[in-house]
């Protein structure tokens, strides 16, 4: 008799058929612009993993790593250090998003997928016997996974989820499963042993817990599709059943949605790319500004009012007033108009604790005032600078720089990719890395860029 209670079957197949779906999709199966995307993907992410890799978060995480990790397996990137399988993962999924430069989808859900993807990825092939199509295979099914899930759960946001930490650990594990090619009945496994472990709160933006919740993500997704490996077993139904993921997660449940145009709609080719270092809904009213601040060419303290249009998003998740600390100030609407009217750019040292007390930076902010527009797009934004003598220069982006509607280059993803890469293991080894991610199908050994990483 069919109850209420959780475990009673459905018999939706939703989990069933996705994971059937990714455990058996070929490399020759994807288009052209996935396997693109994905060495854009995995460029973007190692040049923002080794810039964070020298954070003071980061030391105050490897110092309690040495202590408490298992045998040394796996490359912490930047680092010249291994640490054990579930370990690493958590190191530099926290480098790739502790600067909050990482990319991020915008299709349905907002989710810093690779971090948690490629973390533990790399860990993984840190065995040896990896490929670079079979990396890509796995990365593409990742996307898959993390990104169709949260589309099943479409308020799994408004409940106060941080999804890089929720979704990021479902994507991870259909990765890390994919990697070993587990079979449709083990890969469903690895994503219910995953899905259990799904967590983060929004709670801990601005603090150093939001980006270990990528790091985490990680860990769970490569310890998931281990346990899978071996037999260990979870619900079969975990993203539409009754007390399933979509279910749970979130006040509404889509589970359909998780299906739609399987095989057809691919999530890695609708990623985007950031080029500030800041929260992404952050971006198309810097973009606003910048221009603004250029037909303006008038110092910020001539500047009477900064007037801002945005994305009701854009307050609800960087609505910060007054950041005392750079990781808060990436969440801060009036800081990021303030210091990139000023500075003419939102990279990583704009969002620094030294530039988040800057006097001129905090004179600016006062002076920023914020009006949501609700048809606006979450990559929507206008900017008004009213100068002191009164005159307006108003810019409004349709669509931020680098969201698919208005991409990064591959020329602007290698130039971000060496400011990055460059101070950590210098701009040869940086250019090396480069060759190689463009390279990346044609790999034989994934370790040849792990170990240009190290």
């Amino acid at each position: 008799m069919k109850t209420a209670y959780g475990v009673s079957a459905l018999d939706l197949n939703v989990t069933k058929d996705l994971c059937a779906f990714l455990a058996t999709f070929r490399y020759e199966d994807l288009p052209l612009a996935a396997v693109h995307e994905a060495k854009r993907g995995l460029l973007d992410w190692i040049g923002c993993a080794l810039a964070g890799s020298r954070h003071k978060t980061i030391d105050m995480l490897l110092a309690v790593l040495r202590n408490v990790g298992s045998q040394p397996h796996a490359t912490v990137l930047g680092r010249a250090l291994k640490l054990g399988l579930l370990e690493a993962p958590i190191a530099n999924g926290q480098m790739g998003h502790v600067l909050d430069f990482d990319d991020t989808h915008m299709g349905g859900v907002v989710l810093h997928a690779s971090s948690p993807i490629l973390s533990a990825l790399f860990a993984l092939s840190d065995r040896g016997g990896i490929d670079g199509k079979r990396l890509i295979c796995a990365y593409v099914a990742g996307f898959e996974a993390g990104v169709r899930a949260g589309q099943g759960a479409p308020k799994h946001h408004d409940g106060g989820w941080h999804l890089t930490g929720t979704l990021g650990a479902i994507a991870a594990g259909a990765a890390c499963g994919r990697l070993l090619g587990l079979d449709a009945q083990k890969l469903t496994y690895a994503l219910g042993i995953a899905t259990t472990q799904a967590g983060g709160m929004q709670q801990n933006r601005g603090t150093s817990c939001k980006s270990l919740h990528a790091g985490k993500a990680g860990s769970s997704g490569v310890l998931a599709a281990l346990l899978a490996e071996q037999g260990f077993n979870s619900s079969e139904e975990i993203l539409e059943g009754k007390r399933g993921f979509t279910r749970i997660y979130s006040t509404e449940s889509e589970p359909e949605a998780i299906r739609a145009e399987l095989g057809q709609r691919w999530e890695i080719t609708r990623n985007g790319y950031k080029p500030y270092a800041c929260g992404v809904v952050l971006h198309p009213l810097i973009d606003a500004v910048i221009a603004a601040a250029k037909q303006a060419k008038t110092p910020s303290a001539s500047v009477a009012k900064i007037e801002l249009e945005v994305h009701p998003h854009a307050v609800k998740i960087t609505g910060v007033d007054n950041p005392q600390s750079g990781l808060m100030s990436k969440f801060s609407v009036n800081h990021a108009a303030a210091v990139s009217y000023i500075d003419g750019n939102a990279g990583i040292a704009q969002f620094s604790d030294e530039r988040s007390g800057n006097a001129e930076v905090l004179a600016l902010r006062r002076k920023v005032t914020v009006e949501t527009v609700e048809n606006f797009g979450k990559d929507e934004a206008k900017a008004t600078i009213v100068t002191a003598s009164g005159e307006r220069h108003v810019v409004h982006i349709p669509h931020a720089s680098g969201t698919v509607a208005n991409p990064m280059s591959d020329a602007a993803l290698e130039t971000k990719f060496l400011g990055n890469a460059g101070a950590a293991i210098g701009s040869e080894r940086a250019k090396k890395i480069i060759d190689l991610a463009w390279r990346l199908d044609a790999l034989t050994d994934v370790r040849d860029i792990t170990q240009a990483c190290a």
